[in-house]
């Protein structure tokens, strides 16, 4: 994943847009949901793994630590 625009911390998010990214990778927007950063929309890229059309509306978690953002998708 890239740098995040998000100070440290954890926030509920939701994919509000995914694609293939470049060189195997999958970019996704999360929109926050709660919190000083509602309504932000944040992108980031990761790894590619399910089809991008599958993430679309998935709650998701954002934990940024050090800077480094990661993403836990919830089924």
């Amino acid at each position: 994943m890239t740098a995040s625009p998000l100070p440290d911390g954890t926030y509920d998010a939701i994919v509000v847009d995914a694609s293939e990214g470049s060189e195997g990778t999958t970019a996704l927007e999360l929109a926050v949901l709660a919190g000083v950063y509602k309504g932000e929309v944040v992108a980031l890229q990761g790894p590619a793994g399910a089809d991008p059309l599958d993430l679309l509306g998935l709650p998701a978690t954002i934990t940024v630590a050090a800077g480094q953002p990661q993403v836990r998708l919830e089924p």
